[in-house]
């Protein structure tokens, strides 16, 4: 059986800097950070107190009081964003073979609010009981399932956990499923929902957190500058719709782009420490299955999360796959680190500069580090720009790296 292509032919996003594709990707350009002080209760028992958190979202406006109440905010950040995806796809699900249809979603702490309310309960309340959906909510595959069951999805569904990489993986393996025929569609992406006291205090303990901006807590984040001093948490969810290429041209729907390219590896020599050579791996094996040169690369979304030695290796890396001549930026400057959706909302990111033939800065840059020289499109976004072919990064505590590439449609 021949390989099929694979069409992205729709989004749907949920953002510390906006709850749809168009205004995520606005204010990506105008650079409009989503990094804000923590409003929460427990904020004053924190020494970051900074985050990425989505302030305008309303579980009511989209779900029944007794829903909503079964399930956690990752869940409901995933549905949402799945029918933003469906809607913008223009799929009618009432005339899809539903079996023909999956979901292979990412995430790195799944239902974290869950796991902390029911530790809460049980060792500082001393509850005789926990809420009766508390596994249900908790579980890392409770998103991707509740999407396959709001939706009727009976087609493959899996949920991915390789830290940072997640959405990566589950995007690169959903667009296999099609390419070999198992699959004529599938929503793929992440969701992320951790922005709880006890996740952060763990952040904290692992001292990868950026230090507060003391001018302006939005530019705290500051990817691959010389004053860089660590990442910012961050939550939401991106998810695409994939879909067979023939079947997506002749439903007449609109095509961001084709994935062309996924690499994966592992790079199998420390647990919290990127290496070089893992990282180029995954660049390679996706330029050698996309079948192109670096030369033809127009924009690279790097996985840049403002760490020391993360910004200087991935630098590297870029460097010794595909010189110093590419454009690259980090997102996460404003969207924060959304861990396993990360590499979701950066590849939507993607396909939005290809609708919108523009790059997205890094922004809060103010002078390269050493080893660091490359275009990093500094604070400001570039409009009317060729943007054709695109290479998303995302490479994961724990050493997972995926890659994706894709191209405009001519």
């Amino acid at each position: 059986m021949s390989l099929r292509c694979v069409a992205v032919t729709g989004l749907g996003v949920l953002s510390p800097i906006g709850n749809n594709p168009k205004l995520f990707f606005q204010n990506l350009m105008a650079g409009q950070s989503g990094v804000k002080k923590i409003n929460a209760p427990f904020a004053d028992d924190l020494d970051c107190k900074i985050a990425a958190y989505i302030d305008d979202f309303e579980p009511l406006d989209h779900f029944v009081k007794n829903k909503a109440a079964t399930m956690d905010r990752v869940t409901q950040f995933a549905v949402v964003a799945s029918q933003q995806a469906i809607n913008d796809a223009g799929l009618d699900l009432e005339k899809e073979d539903l079996e023909r249809i999956g979901i292979y979603l990412g995430t790195g702490m799944g239902g974290a609010a869950s796991i902390e309310e029911g530790y809460i309960r049980l060792y500082r309340e001393n509850a005789k009981r926990l809420k009766p959906f508390t596994v249900l909510m908790a579980m890392n595959n409770a998103a991707g399932s509740q999407v396959a069951l709001d939706f009727g999805f009976t087609g493959p569904d899996l949920t991915f956990c390789t830290a940072c990489s997640s959405s990566s993986i589950a995007i690169g393996e959903a667009m296999r499923q099609i390419r070999h025929g198992y699959a004529d569609v599938m929503l793929a992406g992440g969701s992320e929902a951790l922005l709880t006291f006890g996740t952060i205090k763990a952040w904290e303990a692992l001292r990868t957190l950026a230090d507060e901006d003391q001018t302006d807590p939005s530019k705290s984040c500051k990817p691959f500058s010389s004053d860089r001093s660590g990442l910012v948490l961050g939550e939401g969810a991106g998810i695409v719709v994939l879909e067979d290429m023939e079947k997506a041209i002749a439903r007449g729907a609109h095509i961001y782009a084709e994935i062309i390219g996924f690499g994966s590896s592992n790079d199998s020599s420390h647990v919290t420490q990127p290496s070089i050579e893992g990282q180029t791996r995954a660049m390679r094996k996706a330029l050698n299955e996309a079948g192109i040169q670096p030369s033809q690369l127009d924009y690279i979304n790097a996985h840049g999360t403002g760490t020391k030695l993360n910004d200087s290796t991935e630098a590297a890396s870029i460097s010794k796959v595909c010189g110093t001549g590419i454009p690259i930026s980090s997102t996460k400057s404003l969207h924060g680190h959304i861990m396993g959706a990360t590499a979701a909302i950066e590849f939507i990111a993607c396909m939005m500069a290809i609708k919108e033939q523009s790059l997205p800065p890094t922004a809060n840059f103010t002078s390269p580090d050493e080893g660091c020289e490359l275009d990093f499109i500094p604070n400001i976004g570039r409009k009317n720009v060729r943007v054709h072919t695109i290479m998303s990064n995302s490479f994961a505590f724990g050493g997972t790296s995926g890659v994706l590439i894709a191209k405009k449609i001519s």
